[in-house]
C-alpha cells in the first residue's frame, strides 16, 4: 500500500497545487451605492467619489472635493454535497460541507479633488477579485479504508487588494477622458492533504501547502461623453498584471520523499471593460444600466518558478495546469429615486455569468448569478451622507466531474478517477458608506 500511495500521490501533485489561486471570484462590492443599484451606471453616474473603481474619467464630472470611505460585509454561502465516486464496490460517498466559505468584512475608499475646470486626481483603495473555500472536513477521512479524493479538497483563498492613482482631463462640455495606476496587493493560500493508508495505519499526507504574497501593477482608462447633464455614456478599460507571489510554496514530491519548495507563482489576472449610461428621465426618476466583460479567457496557466529540494535546484519552471475558462459577461440594470431632500432610493438587478467552462471544480464553485439589490442614501446635511445597500445573490446548483489522481489509482473500478459533487455558491451583501463633499 505504501508503494501505491507514492505512485497514485506522484500523478496528483500537479492537479492539487495547480488549484491554488486558480480563478479569482471576482467581486462587486467596492462601494454601498454601487451595491444598491446593482452596480447599474456606476461607470458615468459619479454621485459620490466611489466613481474611481468604475471610471477615471467620471473625476471630470465633479466640481468639488469629495471623500467616500465604507465597509462591504460578504455573508458567502458555499455548499459541496453528495461526493461520490463510482466503483465496483457500488457508490463511496465523502459526505459534504454546508459552510465551505466564511464571510468577509471589505473596506473602500476614495477621494476625488477637481484642481480646475479641466484637470481632476483621485486615490483610491478597494478590491477586484478574492475568493475562499474550505473542504478540509471531507479529506480528514478513510472511506472503507480507501483515501479520498484529497487532492481536491482543502483550503483555497485568495485576496487582493488595489491601491489606484488617477487623473481625468475634461476637453469640453462633452468629453472627457481619465487613466489611472493600480498597485494590487495579492495573498493567496492553499493547502491540500489529508488521511491515506499504510501499513502500519492511517498517516496524515499533505501535498500542497501555500502561504504566498506579492505585489503587481496594472493600469485603468476611460472616458465620459455627456449629451447633456441628464445624459452621459461612460466606458472604462482596467488592465490587469501577471501576478507574481512568493512566499512559502511546498510541493510533495513522491519519488525523492520530500517537498519542492517554489520560490514564486505567476498567476495571470483577467482585464475588465465595461460600457455605462445614465438618464435623468424626470425631476425625480434616473435609468442606469452596465455591460461589462472578463476576461476570464485569458486565465490559461499557473506556473510556479524556481523549485528547489534542500536548498538544490531541481525545476526553474513547472507548468502546474491548463485552464478552460470562458470570458464573462454581465449586465445590470437600475433606478435611482429621489423621495425627498433627505432620502434617495435606488434599486437594481443583474446578471452574472458563470466564468468555467469545459473545466470544473469542487474548490471553486461557479455558476451563474442573479443579483437583486436595494440600497439608500440619507443626507446628513449639506456636505455629508450616509449610504446604504444590500444585496441578494443566488447561484445555481451545478452537477460537476472532476478528476482525482487519487481516487483515480484505486484498484477498485476503472471510473473510480470521476469524482462527482453538486455545489452551489450564494451570497448576501451589505454595505454602507460615508460620503462629504468639501
Amino acid at each position: 500500500m505504501k508503494r501505491f500511495n507514492k505512485t497514485i500521490l506522484a500523478v496528483a501533485v500537479t492537479l492539487a497545487s495547480s488549484q491554488a489561486m486558480a480563478a479569482g471570484f471576482q467581486l462587486n462590492s467596492q462601494s454601498a451605492t454601487g451595491v444598491g443599484r446593482a452596480f447599474a451606471g456606476d461607470a458615468v453616474i459619479a454621485d459620490n467619489a466611489s466613481v474611481l473603481s468604475r471610471n477615471p474619467a467620471a473625476m471630470a464630472l465633479f466640481d468639488e472635493k469629495q471623500l467616500s470611505m465604507g465597509l462591504t460585509y460578504a455573508d458567502v454561502e458555499v455548499s459541496v454535497k453528495d461526493v461520490y465516486i463510482d466503483s465496483a464496490l457500488d457508490q463511496i460517498h465523502y459526505g459534504h460541507v454546508e459552510d465551505a466559505a466564511e464571510a468577509k468584512i471589505i473596506p473602500n475608499f476614495y477621494y476625488v479633488s477637481p484642481v480646475n475646470d479641466k484637470f481632476a486626481y483621485g486615490v483610491a483603495m478597494f478590491s477586484n477579485f478574492g475568493t475562499g473555500t474550505d473542504t478540509t472536513p471531507m479529506s480528514q477521512q478513510l472511506v472503507n479504508g480507501l483515501p479520498a479524493p484529497l487532492d481536491l479538497l482543502g483550503k483555497t483563498e485568495v485576496t487582493t487588494l488595489n491601491f489606484n492613482l488617477s487623473a481625468s482631463y475634461r476637453f469640453n462640455d462633452h468629453f472627457s477622458i481619465g487613466a489611472g495606476v493600480d498597485m494590487i496587493y495579492g495573498k493567496g493560500t492553499l493547502t491540500r492533504g489529508g488521511q491515506v493508508p499504510t501499513q502500519t495505519g492511517p498517516v496524515q499526507q499533505d501535498l500542497v501547502d501555500v502561504d504566498a504574497d506579492g505585489v503587481a501593477f496594472g493600469g485603468i482608462i476611460g472616458a465620459v461623453y455627456e449629451i447633456n447633464a441628464d445624459h452621459r455614456f461612460g466606458m472604462s478599460y482596467r488592465f490587469s498584471p501577471d501576478f507574481k507571489a512568493t512566499g512559502d510554496i511546498d510541493m510533495y514530491n513522491p519519488v525523492a520523499g520530500a517537498n519542492v519548495a517554489f520560490d514564486e507563482i505567476n498567476i495571470p489576472m483577467p482585464d475588465i471593460f465595461q460600457v455605462a449610461g445614465f438618464h435623468q428621465l424626470t425631476e425625480k426618476f434616473a435609468l442606469h444600466y452596465t455591460a461589462q466583460l472578463t476576461t476570464w479567457g485569458d486565465f490559461k496557466e499557473i506556473t510556479v518558478i524556481d523549485g528547489t529540494i534542500g536548498g538544490v535546484p531541481v525545476a526553474p519552471e513547472a507548468s502546474l495546469k491548463t485552464y478552460a475558462w470562458d470570458d464573462s459577461w454581465l449586465f445590470s440594470v437600475g433606478g435611482t429615486y429621489t423621495l425627498n431632500h433627505d432620502w434617495t432610493l435606488r434599486a437594481g438587478y443583474m446578471f452574472d455569468q458563470g466564468v468555467v467552462g469545459e473545466v470544473s471544480s469542487i474548490s471553486i464553485p461557479d455558476s451563474d448569478r442573479q443579483w437583486f439589490t436595494a440600497g439608500a442614501t440619507y443626507n446628513l446635511g449639506k456636505h455629508a451622507s450616509l449610504d446604504f445597500g444590500v444585496a441578494f445573490v443566488r447561484g445555481e446548483d451545478v452537477d460537476l466531474i472532476e478528476h482525482s489522481a487519487i481516487t483515480g489509482g484505486l484498484p477498485i473500478g476503472p471510473d473510480t478517477g470521476m469524482v462527482h459533487a453538486t455545489t452551489r455558491s450564494n451570497a448576501t451583501y451589505y454595505s454602507m458608506q460615508y460620503n462629504y463633499k468639501f
